[in-house]
């Protein structure tokens, strides 16, 4: 164990999906690993296209993907779903663990506040807590469906918290989840997403500074922001936005591909 890296450390692929090693634990979100140009039609006036495909593919073995939902091309796309059956175990909502068991995944379902923990090759323990998520505006989950974030506690060598929001809008449940943890870094899913009408499904510029305020002590790391076709905002509206309110030393940009350290300090 003396030679597995207590840094937590993250690697971002694109889309929504990055990897996460905290003590020789590899933590994946959303996976979407199909190539450029993919596309996916949802409805006769709506199609999604991949606009970039993943920087990197996983060249070890995945512990654990943490899926916020199963049942949207852009937070698991074709390549995304095929690995599932690579990773030892996915976390998802309890509706999305049924269906992906009936396909022979390994999955757990959990509803917002019910946790597992495990422990790291480290010896860390690291306990992993189903967040509150809505995937657009009031009554929209009729439509959109079922939606969970990601709490990762982390303790033992260091203590931090990371903090998966998911795909989800700004409403009163972050605000009172801003209340009950107080994470180090947030992967914030962002980008405006809008392929169904008018309204965003995911966090505009807006929910993102929101999210700041009611995490005073966390850095900001924009998920789901960049290619895909019908996310309507980037990382550079983030940064603008962000740096008119003089707060743009809250964002922290991953490059893809590239290895990142993740100080818990």
């Amino acid at each position: 164990m003396s030679n597995i890296s207590t840094q937590a450390q993250a690697t971002y692929l694109g889309g929504p999906t990055v990897i996460i090693e905290i003590g020789g634990l590899r933590l994946m979100t959303d996976p979407t690993l199909d190539p450029v140009g993919t596309k996916f039609v949802l409805s006769e006036k709506s199609t999604e296209e991949k606009l970039a495909g993943p920087a990197v593919f996983p060249e070890q073995p995945i512990d654990i993907v943490l899926l916020s939902h199963d049942q949207h091309f852009d937070n698991l796309d074709g390549g995304g779903r095929a690995f599932l059956k690579e990773a030892k175990l996915t976390i998802t909502t309890k509706a999305g663990a049924g269906r992906l068991k009936e396909t022979g995944i390994n999955s757990l379902g959990l509803d917002p506040r019910e946790y597992r923990a495990y422990v790291a090759p480290n010896g860390d323990r690291i306990k992993i807590t189903a967040t509150p998520a809505r995937h657009g505006p009031a009554g929209v989950t009729k439509i959109t469906g079922d939606v969970i974030g990601f709490h990762i506690a982390v303790s033992g060598s260091q203590s931090f918290e990371l903090y998966v929001t998911g795909d989800t809008v700004y409403y009163n449940e972050i605000e009172k989840l801003g209340e009950r943890i107080d994470p180090q870094y947030i992967f914030v899913f962002a980008g405006a997403a809008r392929p169904r009408g008018p309204f965003n499904l995911t966090m505009g510029t807006n929910d993102v500074i929101d999210t700041a305020h009611a995490f005073p002590n966390a850095t900001l790391i924009p998920l789901h922001s960049e290619g895909w076709s019908h996310y309507t905002e980037n990382n550079n509206n983030l940064l603008e936005a962000f740096s008119i309110l003089g707060i743009a030393d809250r964002l922290k940009i991953l490059a893809p591909g590239v290895v990142t350290a993740l100080s818990p300090d």
